[in-house]
């Protein structure tokens, strides 16, 4: 039995195309030709062909099936080996699907982690919800929580307004009246959220990296006057807790 390159594609259930990209990078071997220069293919051609339109089915790339030589009839190993990539990838899958299930019964932003998702309702700055978006990317799922419990439970302060509207060139006097107001609004939210604790302990990469990143994200985000503010205020707090009591 003898048959054309396109009876072999189609008994093989393959393409023209791809039979002759197998004998381009060596796994299908050229066979005879007839007299008249067309190509005869045999059985040998054909369950070579099947094996390798199996194979590539079920996920193998042809370098790896290369890799088989002879062993390409059952090869066990690489099948297992393929097995766990698969059952790795439906994992992610999953956990992706989940993520996004979540992401869209809540309508929360691509730019926040789970954790963060509910913050897109709270009545942030555009500074503000930027900050929290980098800072979700830097912090564990445990202070991320805590953030997202802070937030959404936000006084009705008017500070916070005071702060997003200093502008850049605030004068001394009022960069040291907005620190004033600043400083007991920051001490309640802490004593009221007390996991926010250091909010860089539990982060998932170095400690070093996540403190450069929101340095950066601060700078980038806030104006000097802002910045000013938030630094006089963190050292008051710093004062304050290294002042005994009594």
């Amino acid at each position: 039995m003898a048959w054309s390159t396109r009876e072999l594609a189609e008994l093989a259930g393959t393409t023209l195309r791809a039979v002759r990209h197998y004998h381009q990078v060596g796994l299908l071997a050229e066979p005879e030709r007839r007299s008249n220069g067309y190509k005869q293919y045999g059985v040998t051609h054909l369950v070579r062909l099947l094996r390798i339109k199996r194979l590539v089915d079920l996920g193998l790339t042809l370098p790896q099936i290369a890799d088989l030589g002879e062993l390409d009839d059952h090869p066990a190993e690489a099948l297992r080996t393929l097995d766990a990539d698969l059952a790795a990838t439906i994992d992610r899958l999953q956990r992706a699907r989940a993520d996004l299930c979540e992401t869209l019964d809540r309508a929360a932003p691509t730019d926040l982690p789970p954790e963060l998702a509910p913050v897109a309702g709270v009545d942030l700055s555009e500074a503000d919800r930027s900050f929290v978006a980098v800072l979700g990317r830097v912090i564990g799922p445990q202070r991320r929580q805590a953030w997202a419990d802070m937030l959404q439970d936000l006084p009705d302060d008017p500070v916070a307004a005071e702060f997003d509207d200093l502008p850049a060139e605030a004068d001394e006097a009022t960069r040291h009246a907005v620190t004033e107001r600043m400083v007991p609004y920051v001490r309640a939210l802490r004593a009221q959220h007390p996991d926010l604790g250091e909010p860089l302990s539990d982060a998932p990469r170095d400690t070093h990296f996540a403190a450069r990143t929101v340095g950066e994200a601060l700078r980038d985000l806030y104006n000097p006057a802002q910045l000013d503010v938030l630094r006089r205020t963190e050292a008051l707090l710093r004062a304050d807790r290294a002042t005994p009591s009594g």
